[in-house]
C-alpha cells in the first residue's frame, strides 16, 4: 500500500503547504473555517490559513477543518495531539474529534429570514456524528470538529496541536496535519450564572435508544442526557412530581403520594451537575384549541382505587386534590433540601383569552403552597400576582419590554424563550439561520437583562430519523421548522450534540463574561454586546467582527481582572 503524506507547518507570517509528489486531483485539500460557518458539501477550496482560538478556563476550544479531494474518498479518518504550552511545559489532553454530520431540511421556517443560508428543501450541516470514519464523494468538502475542554487551573498562554486526517481510496493511503493554536487568558469560569433549560422527555424512543421505562438502561441514558446538559451549561431541568410521583390508597382508604421516583430523578441531575434549579413539570393544559380555557390534572379515590382524570381548577374537584398535594410536596421539598430551587409550571403559553383559568391555577398554588413560585412561557403580560418568574417568548418581550423591566423592579424574574416563533429575523436555533444567531441568543440576555432561557425541545423526535426528517407536524402552526424540535440526535448509546447545541453553549459562556466585564466596567461591556445586538430582532452577524468583539471582550475582562 502506497502512502502519500502533507504536511501543514506554521511559519512567523503564514501557514505553508508542502506536499510529496501526488498525481494531480488526487491531493487532499485542508483549509480551515470559523466553528460558527456553516460549511455546505459544495464549499469550494480556500487559501490554507491559522485555525486559532481565543478562550478562558473552563470553556471549550473549538476549531473546524474542511476536508475535499477531487477523487472520491472510501473511509476519512481524523485525530488530534494534545495541545502543548512549551514555555510552561503545559498540556491539555483529551481534545476531541468529530466529524460534521448533514441532515436535511425539507422546508423552510413559515417565514424565513433575510439571511436564511439555503433554501429548502437542501441538506445542511448540523448534527456531529459518532462514527470514527466517514465516506467523502469526490469534490465534496466534509467539516472536521475538534473541540478541547479548557480545565481551570492551567496557565495562561498559546497551545499548540495538530489535527490529522487519513485517507483511504483504492488502495492508496494519505495523511495530511494541519495545525491548531489555542490562546489561553488568565480568567477562570467556574460557573455561570444565565439559567438555561431545554425541555427533554423519557418518551420519545427512536433508532438503538429504547430501554424499558425504570430498567437500569432507562435511568442510565436519563444520566447520560443530564451529563450532555450540563456539559453545555443547562442548569435547570424539567421534572415533573406530578408525573413521577406513584399515587395510592393508604390504609385508611385515602389518597396518599410516594416521591420516590421523582426524587430519583432530581438526584441524577443533581449529581450530573445540571440542578440548579427544578422546573416542577406543569399541572394542567387546554380543554381543546390555542384559545380553550385551561384544566388540571387530579387524582381521586373512587370505589378503593386511585384514578385520574382532570377538572377545572376553580372546581371543588381541583380544590380537593390540590388541597392535598401541594402540601405534601412542599413539606418533601422542605424535607429534601429543595425548596428554594423548585420553580411550578401550571399551563403552557397562557393568552390573553384563556388567563383567567391560568389565574384559577395560580390561586391554587397561592392558597395550598404559597413557598412555591411559578414560572411560565406567556404569551401574555396580563398576569400580574399569578407569575413569580416571567418567560415571554422573545417577539413579546420586545414588544412589552417596558412592562417587563417593570416587573424586574418589583422583585420578579424575567426570561425569555424561543420556539416555533418568532420567525423572520429574530434569532432562533432553526437548522437554516446562520450560526452564530444561535449563538447570539444570550447576548441578547445580556442586554435585555433577561436572567434566563428556555426552550422546549431537547430531544423531541418522532417516529422518523430526525437527520432526514428534521421538520415535524404540529397540531399548531402546519409544522415545526427544522431545528425547532431538538437540538441534539440519537446516537447508538446516548445523544449526540449539534453544531446548534455547541453555539448555545459558547453563547452561555459569552454571556458570563460580558457580565463579569460589567461588574467592572459597564460602560464597556454594554458597548461591546451593542455591537452586535442593535435590536432585539437586528443584529451585526459579521464573524469576523464577532471575533475581533469577543477577543476585545477577553482582554477588557483580563486587564479589568
Amino acid at each position: 500500500m502506497s502512502c502519500k503524506k502533507i504536511v501543514y507547518t506554521l511559519s512567523a507570517t503564514a501557514i505553508l503547504l508542502s506536499f510529496s509528489s501526488l498525481a494531480p486531483g488526487a491531493e487532499l485539500q485542508l483549509w480551515s473555517v470559523d466553528p460558527l460557518i456553516k460549511v455546505f458539501r459544495d464549499a469550494e477550496p480556500q487559501p490554507a490559513g491559522t485555525a486559532v482560538d481565543h478562550v478562558v478556563r473552563g470553556e471549550y476550544g473549538e476549531f473546524q477543518i474542511v476536508v475535499r479531494s477531487d477523487t472520491s474518498l472510501d473511509t476519512l479518518s481524523a485525530s488530534v495531539t494534545d495541545f502543548s504550552n512549551t514555555v510552561s511545559g503545559t498540556t491539555i489532553p483529551g481534545a476531541s474529534v468529530r466529524f460534521v454530520g448533514y441532515v436535511h431540511v425539507d422546508r423552510p421556517s413559515q417565514r424565513p429570514s433575510l439571511d436564511q443560508l439555503r433554501q429548502p428543501p437542501a441538506d445542511f450541516p448540523d448534527v456531529l456524528l459518532e462514527d470514527a470514519s466517514v465516506s467523502v464523494p469526490s469534490e465534496q468538502a466534509q467539516p472536521v470538529w475538534i473541540s478541547v475542554h479548557v480545565p481551570p487551573a492551567v496557565p495562561e498562554g498559546a497551545y499548540q496541536a495538530s489535527v490529522t486526517v487519513r485517507a483511504d481510496s483504492g488502495g492508496i493511503t494519505q495523511e495530511a496535519t494541519y495545525p491548531l493554536k489555542l490562546v489561553v487568558y488568565p480568567i477562570t469560569l467556574d460557573s455561570t450564572r444565565l439559567w438555561v433549560t431545554n425541555w427533554f422527555s423519557m418518551q420519545w424512543r427512536h433508532m438503538e435508544i429504547n430501554p424499558e421505562p425504570d430498567s437500569d438502561a432507562y435511568y442510565d441514558l436519563l444520566r447520560r442526557y443530564a451529563r450532555n446538559m450540563a456539559e453545555h451549561r443547562q442548569n435547570a431541568a424539567l421534572i415533573s412530581p406530578l408525573a413521577l410521583s406513584r399515587f395510592y390508597v393508604n390504609a385508611e382508604g385515602a389518597l396518599a403520594v410516594d416521591f420516590e421516583k421523582f426524587d430519583r430523578w432530581v438526584q441524577i441531575f443533581i449529581d450530573e451537575g445540571v440542578i440548579g434549579r427544578i422546573e416542577g413539570g406543569h399541572i394542567g393544559g387546554r380543554s381543546g384549541g390555542w384559545d380553550s380555557d385551561f384544566i388540571t390534572y387530579i387524582h381521586s379515590v373512587q370505589d378503593g382505587a386511585v384514578t385520574n382524570g382532570s377538572a377545572a381548577p376553580d372546581s371543588e374537584e381541583a380544590r380537593t386534590f390540590y388541597g392535598f398535594f401541594y402540601p405534601a410536596l412542599t413539606a418533601h421539598l422542605k424535607e429534601k433540601g429543595w425548596l428554594d430551587i423548585y420553580m411550578q409550571h401550571l399551563a403552557d403559553e397562557p393568552t390573553q383569552r384563556n388567563m383567567g383559568t391560568y389565574k384559577a391555577l395560580a390561586a391554587l398554588v397561592h392558597e395550598f403552597a404559597p413557598a412555591l413560585r411559578i414560572i411560565e412561557a406567556n404569551h401574555t403580560k396580563e398576569l400580574v400576582g399569578s407569575m413569580d418568574i416571567w418567560v415571554p417568548q422573545l417577539n413579546f418581550f420586545h414588544e412589552d419590554f417596558g412592562h417587563y423591566q417593570e416587573r424586574q423592579k418589583n422583585g420578579d424574574e424575567v426570561w425569555f424563550y424561543t420556539c416555533v416563533f418568532p420567525q423572520g429575523e429574530y434569532a432562533n436555533r432553526f437548522i437554516e439561520l446562520p450560526l452564530i444567531k444561535t449563538r447570539l441568543l444570550h447576548w441578547i440576555n445580556f442586554t435585555s437583562g433577561a436572567t434566563g432561557y428556555l426552550h422546549w425541545g431537547y430531544n423531541a423526535w418522532k417516529n422518523e430519523d430526525p437527520r432526514v426528517y428534521t421538520t415535524r407536524e404540529h397540531n399548531g402552526p402546519p409544522y415545526l421548522p427544522a431545528g425547532d424540535p431538538w437540538v441534539v440526535y440519537p446516537g447508538k448509546e446516548g445523544p449526540l450534540d449539534s453544531i446548534r447545541f455547541e453555539a448555545m453553549r459558547d453563547g452561555i459562556f459569552d454571556h458570563e463574561l460580558l457580565c463579569r466585564l460589567a461588574e467592572k466596567n459597564p460602560e464597556e461591556a454594554h458597548r461591546l454586546a451593542a455591537g452586535h445586538i442593535l435590536d432585539f430582532d437586528r443584529y451585526n452577524t459579521d464573524v469576523e467582527a464577532f471575533r475581533a468583539t469577543r477577543i476585545a471582550l477577553l482582554q477588557a475582562l483580563a486587564a479589568a481582572s
